[in-house]
């Protein structure tokens, strides 16, 4: 028996019957995804950038925390104790804890945010600030703890890398500033992981060693990431527990890391730590230096003015020396003697005019009564020449001292050579002598 043919309309398949519906409220949907989503997902951990913060004046932050394909709405309500809560900035990445859940008022899934870590850099700065502040707790911050360095280390101990910049600074400046220091290296990792375990070993190892004046822990600028191993526990511990006072150079100046804080001094670069610790050295230098300049300046003035002083002495003396006067006298005398021989040639010569002028007078005149009286007038002129003749002069005590040899009259005894024979003369007769000096 075949089965009858569909009819080409068959109005059953356009009108089925009629079923049962189960019609849900907007709340009770709500609420059935709000109990599947806690139970199905729960407490969960997620990764994103902060955007739109908003702190509410009720205590309650809100935000939105999204990647580079979605986004989710977030809450941190005001009794949640985040103790991040304060560093959540738009911008931020974080890594976030809590329940997914929904906000059934708004249909909207949201995650109630219990804990927040800063990822990156950010992530880093927390864990900076935990540890400085369980540090500083614990008192290896104090200034009371702090030691002096020694005013002129011989001998200090160098934890940083061999192949860095900072190892080339310290020797470049130390041999610089004094030459004389001894530097012990203890070589090390400064990043990287176990770099902070190798910093460490190295601080104890010079501790060990001994016979040191001061310790440099340092290596050259770099990122937070790049300067971790001086920010970890181990380091600190091991500059804390140094029995020498220990420098720390960690980056540049802008940069502070926990073993700065520790350590007895910070330097903010490689070389001002070494002319920290060079300082009192290369001033004592610069002072005996400059001291030894200002002793020969002082010297040389106080040396010019005694010998101005002296000088002045010397002219004194000479001019107060008797045989000063003794030449001064001397000099008088030749001025005196040679006076002497010109007047009396000159006198001579008046006395042979005279002579000559009376006798041609007395010849051409005829003899008269006046003859005596003339005679006697040219008697009295003959009296007047022989007492300015040199007749006289030697009468009354000077002499005249002549070469025997020449008759040349002698009127500087500088003149006279020792061993030369004199002639002196005097009123009555002649007296020859031979100079000794």
């Amino acid at each position: 028996m075949t089965k009858p043919a569909k009819s080409q309309w068959d109005f059953g398949e356009l009108f089925p019957a009629k079923q049962t519906r189960k019609v849900l409220s907007v709340w009770e949907l709500t609420s059935d995804i709000k109990r599947l989503l806690e139970k199905q997902i729960g407490s969960v951990w997620i990764s994103g950038e902060i955007t739109n913060l908003r702190a509410q004046s009720s205590g309650h932050v809100y935000f939105t925390v999204k990647d580079v394909a979605a986004q989710l709405s977030c809450v941190l309500f005001r009794g949640t104790a985040a103790a991040q809560r304060n560093l959540l900035a738009d911008g931020q990445k974080v890594l976030l804890q809590g329940e997914v859940t929904v906000y059934e008022t708004r249909g909207q899934y949201q995650l109630i945010v219990r804990e927040v870590e800063l990822q990156g850099v950010g992530a880093l700065q927390v864990a900076f600030e935990k540890l400085k502040q369980k540090l500083a707790t614990e008192g290896l911050f104090a200034q009371a703890r702090k030691r002096p360095l020694p005013r002129y280390p011989q001998r200090i101990g160098l934890v940083t890398s061999p192949t860095g910049a900072a190892i080339r600074d310290v020797l470049h400046v130390a041999q610089r500033r004094n030459p004389g220091m001894e530097i012990i290296l203890a070589p090390c990792r400064v990043q990287g992981d176990g770099a902070a375990n190798e910093i460490a070993e190295a601080i104890r190892i010079l501790n060990e060693l001994g016979a040191l004046d001061l310790i440099l822990v340092t290596r050259g600028g770099g990122s937070l990431e790049d300067l971790w191993a001086f920010n970890e526990e181990p380091v600190a511990r091991a500059i804390f527990e140094s029995q020498m006072p220990v420098v720390s150079a960690v980056g540049h100046e802008i940069d502070f890391t926990i073993a700065d804080f520790v350590a007895d001094v910070r330097a903010a670069t490689p070389s001002a730590a070494a002319e920290i610790i060079t300082e009192d050295v290369y001033a004592s230098r610069e002072f005996v230096t400059e001291a030894m300049s200002l002793m020969q300046l002082r010297v040389q003035r106080r040396l010019t003015n005694e010998t101005d002083g002296f000088q002045s002495l010397a002219g004194r003396l000479a001019r107060l020396h008797p045989r000063r006067r003794l030449n001064d006298s001397l000099q008088r005398l030749d001025d005196l003697q040679s006076g002497l021989l010109r007047n009396l040639k000159t006198a001579a010569r008046s006395r042979s005019l005279v002579f000559e002028n009376l006798a041609g007078r007395f010849l051409r005149a005829k003899p008269s009564l006046a003859l005596k009286a003339r005679r006697e007038t040219l008697h009295q002129l003959e009296k007047r020449l022989n007492a300015l003749g040199p007749e006289q002069v030697l009468a009354r005590g000077y002499s005249i001292t002549m070469e025997a040899a020449t008759g040349t009259v002698l009127r500087d005894a500088a003149a006279v050579k020792p061993g030369q024979k004199l002639k002196t003369r005097l009123a009555k007769g002649d007296i020859f002598s031979r100079t000794e000096s």
